[in-house]
């Protein structure tokens, strides 16, 4: 038997469409009700599905009084607030093209980001770095919008480019992800395959506002089905997220790996008495974590796995378990393939992990890239570049990657980019960056370098914090007589992983 699932194709979605409209339409049946709770300490600030939507739309009106038209793109420079979602979604409810962006990137960064896209609109939070232009939207510009005339949705096909988001790139680059409107009427899949998610449902998502997969997950999924999406304010620690989940009766919580182990650093066991079960995504859930999870709260996690491309199509669910070693199920509507260069290979065998092209919520490519977006493709496949292994039941186990890519607390980093940021700086000869195992199920990632003379920690740092986003910069630099290279000239990053012997528990 071969490595493919195919259970039927997913609902296609309708037309004419606007992703917008699609996430705000509870606003219409249930204005009244809470859609959001941005959760402080002591209090919580609360939108209704009316509030929601009325900024939404007043929104989608102040960008068009700006001068876009459809299809022009709107950068986004803001920080871990409800505007990120608000303009966002006003952005596509108007027909513009948004570009949430993460507000760790440097000033050389966003620079470049600029200079590729060339966007119409550039959505600016003066405390996030940007350079200067002179079609920039302040904060409080944006503030005032929101009570301005309700735009129209603006409906079409929903095979139009809808938004882009950056994913770094095993060459360096990062890559402008293009996605149709059609994207989130894909995630559909994920309410059952993955989060169980019902209309009565109070999900809390620990991320901040400005990550995708708290945008996701945490707020236009719980949108779309009608649910209440709370978000930790900014600044919280997540030892009070025990409280905030209790305090709110939630029902779903929504994290990354590395936000549990540091919940379970507090005292156990946890008093949740209204959560179901957790939400992992973002990086590998180490077994461990997962066990001293449910044996502090008596709920499991269920893990996804996705890219940028796709978001999440593989997961356990309340319905579908994972067994033990493995990340779960083919979501219902997909098609999945474990693939060998000649084709699937049988099952119970270890091949990459492919995503079918018919599926709606594959990107539509890479931005002005299709050699790049056509190198990715095998047929009528799409190559995730993670390894793993179909089983008789579908089941599937990640082996990891490929390639080199890294994880960085559920971003991917490219090492190439990392490495380029150091390329004849500081006296450095030579530079690679990998992964490396500090403590177990704890990776950081780590430059291993040659030069004269080892190089100050702190001078190294500050160089990186110039050129690279927080979470792309080493936290350990490791000073080698020489890098390991295969017979090709290129570095063995294996070797230096492999080399590093974690430090134990």
């Amino acid at each position: 038997m071969m490595s493919i699932f195919d259970n039927g194709p997913h609902a296609p979605c309708p037309t004419p469409f606007n992703m917008a409209a699609h996430v705000m339409r509870h606003s219409a049946k249930t204005p009244d009700k809470i859609a959001l709770q941005v959760l402080h300490p002591n209090h919580s600030e609360n939108w209704t599905y009316r509030d929601l939507e009325n900024a939404v739309r007043g929104i989608a009106t102040g960008l068009l009084d700006q001068g876009a038209e459809a299809g022009d793109l709107v950068l986004m420079r803001l920080g871990n607030t409800v505007d990120y979602p608000l303009t966002y979604l006003g952005a596509l409810a108007a027909g513009l093209v948004p570009v949430p962006t993460s507000a760790a990137l440097t000033l050389p960064e966003v620079t470049r980001i600029i200079g590729e896209l060339s966007p119409r609109l550039i959505v600016r939070d003066p405390d996030v770095s940007c350079p200067a232009t002179d079609n920039q939207i302040e904060v409080s510009q944006l503030h005032a919008m929101r009570g301005l005339p309700a735009a129209p949705y603006q409906m079409g096909n929903p095979e139009r480019l809808g938004y882009i988001v950056y994913t770094s790139g095993t060459s360096g680059k990062p890559r402008p992800v293009a996605h149709a409107h059609r994207a989130i009427w894909a995630r559909q899949m994920m309410f059952e395959g993955w989060y169980g998610l019902r209309q009565d449902d109070r999900m809390l998502h620990a991320g901040a506002f400005n990550w995708t997969y708290t945008m996701g997950t945490g707020l236009m999924d719980p949108w779309t089905i009608g649910a209440t999406a709370m978000i930790p304010a900014a600044g919280t620690m997540s030892d009070t997220l025990p409280s905030l989940l209790a305090a709110n009766g939630a029902t779903i919580f929504a994290a990354a790996p590395g936000i549990y182990r540091q919940v379970l650093k507090g005292s156990q066991p946890l008093n949740l008495p209204d959560l179901r079960h957790g939400l992992s995504a973002g990086e590998k859930l180490p077994a461990g974590t997962q066990q001293a999870w449910t044996t502090a709260t008596g709920t499991p996690i269920f893990e996804a796995y996705g890219m940028s491309e796709c978001s999440t199509f593989l997961s356990g669910s309340p319905l579908k378990p994972a067994q033990a070693g493995r990340l779960g199920h083919p979501q219902n509507g997909r098609r999945l393939a474990i693939l060998a260069p000649d084709g699937p290979v049988a099952r119970g065998k270890e091949g990459t992990i492919a995503i079918h092209k018919s599926d709606q919520g594959l990107m539509l490519g890479y931005l002005n890239a299709p050699d790049e977006t056509a190198a990715k493709m095998q047929g009528e496949w799409f190559l995730t570049g993670d390894q793993g292994i179909m089983f008789e039941d579908d089941q599937i186990s990640y082996l990891g990657r490929n390639d080199d890519m890294m994880n960085a607390g559920g971003y991917r980093v490219s090492p190439i980019e990392v490495e380029q940021s150091f390329a004849g700086a500081l006296g450095i000869t030579a530079l690679a960056a990998t992964e490396v195992e500090v403590k177990t199920d704890t990776f950081v990632i780590a430059a291993f370098y040659t030069a004269p003379t080892p190089i100050g920690e702190i001078v190294l740092k500050a160089h990186a914090a110039k050129n690279l986003a927080r979470y792309k910069q080493p936290r350990l630099y490791i000073h080698v007589d020489a890098l390991p290279m295969g017979a090709n000239g290129k570095i063995l990053r294996k070797a230096l992983r492999d080399g590093f012997a974690p430090i134990p528990n």
